[in-house]
């Protein structure tokens, strides 16, 4: 199912710089989600770490209403603004914070057996509401960035098998198994392979797998029907078993952009920078620490030769902010606008405000609304709260 929804957002009404999240994208990501969803027999939730509009909930929640949390802030958006308890992990939980964690969760997983067992008289006294789970590591290395691999060598993720005792605790029901980050169908098919090779010993004693997040099935070219019928075998083979998964960027993807303003031009030893009004170190986090080249509207995504060719430039006074090169059939000059495709998941739960740059505003453009609606607008106020 191919996102065909043609971009109808007029950039003279947007201000500069903002995000701006297209409704009817995420509703044809939303649908794919729910047919995946609904085929499988498994239950999708969202991953509030890749993606968090609060403002776009009322849209999440026409086919979803779950998600899945990694701290008490996140579990209380959850719980307070799309109305459902979170199904919650971390990679530790505080003394001062379990209580009010449990209060919004319906799921909690532990990394640790200590975790465990330091925070069961907390679950005991929270009651049977909340579903009490293991994250596991498959020790299965699937993706290259070790920044993004939960299972690399000496990772802090997870238990493994050889560290699982024989009987699991009497109040743990279920297992998480996270190891993907924007994979495609066949790493979900390894996964889901090796965690039952390795795992095996121990499902006749839970109700429910959560297999975690990275699966982008919303990408052009993912096997959508490999994804099914992967899901669909572990749950013939495990009729008992509740299956869980809980991708973030595939509810996001390619759902909106970021629209900046060329503020300068400079050049330094043959090398053309323009230097806008965002950065890729507070705003675009992810160009830099991945690292990857984003795609800007109109623009050749690799240099031409004869054509005017720039480096984008950020406005923080970092040294290394800044990615290139791109191609433009014209010279950009000062004031031109520069759209960035695809900066609505881990983009805004990621952003800084260092150097107290401006943070670029937040809008949606949803025709079912009427239109383009401004949701946020960042000012000295918000840094300066930070700070004290």
């Amino acid at each position: 199912m191919k996102n065909e929804i043609r971009e109808t957002v007029d950039l003279s009404q947007v201000p500069s710089p903002c995000y701006v999240l297209e409704a009817e994208k995420l509703r044809a990501n939303l649908r794919l989600i729910r047919d995946v969803q609904d085929r499988a027999g498994v239950k999708i939730i969202l991953a509030f770490k890749a993606f968090a509009l609060w403002d776009a909930f009322p849209i999440i929640r026409e086919m979803f209403d779950s998600a899945t949390a990694s701290s008490l802030a996140e579990a209380r958006l959850a719980a307070e603004e799309l109305g459902s308890p979170a199904y919650t992990y971390a990679p530790v939980y505080s003394a001062g914070e379990i209580d009010e964690i449990l209060a919004n969760s319906r799921h909690i997983t532990f990394n640790s057996l200590t975790q465990l067992e330091r925070h069961e008289p907390a679950v005991r006294r929270a009651g049977h509401h909340v579903s009490v789970g293991l994250r596991v590591n498959p020790e299965l290395g699937q993706v290259e960035t070790d920044l993004y691999n939960p299972c690399v060598p000496g990772s802090r993720l997870g238990i493994l098998s050889s560290a699982l005792p024989s009987r699991l605790p009497s109040i743990v029901e279920g297992l998480h198994c996270h190891a993907l980050c924007e994979s495609g169908a066949e790493q979900t098919a390894n996964l889901v392979g090796t965690f039952e090779r390795s795992f095996g010993p121990w499902l006749d004693q839970i109700k429910w797998v959560n297999f975690g997040g990275g699966h982008l099935m919303t990408r052009e070219g993912y096997d959508v029907e490999l994804l099914v019928e992967t899901l669909r075998g572990f749950r013939e083979r495990h009729p008992h078993l509740q299956v869980i998964l809980e991708p973030g960027s595939a509810f996001a993807w390619q759902t909106g952009f970021l629209l900046s303003t060329v503020e300068d031009i400079v050049e330094n030893a043959g090398i053309r920078t323009a230097i806008l009004n965002v950065s890729f170190a507070c705003h675009m986090p992810d160009c830099l620490e991945m690292p990857y080249k984003p795609v800007i509207r109109g623009a050749h995504f690799d240099p031409v030769e004869g054509l005017p060719t720039y480096r984008m430039g950020g406005n923080s006074c970092l040294s290394g902010d800044y990615v290139g090169d791109w191609s433009f059939d014209e010279p950009l000059k000062v004031g031109d606008r520069v759209v960035f495709e695809d900066m609505i998941h881990y983009t805004t739960v990621k952003t800084t405000m260092f150097n107290g740059v401006t943070h670029p505003s937040i809008a949606i453009f949803d025709p079912k609304a009427g239109g383009l609606r401004v949701v946020r607008k960042f000012s000295y106020s918000d840094y300066r709260e930070r700070m004290g």
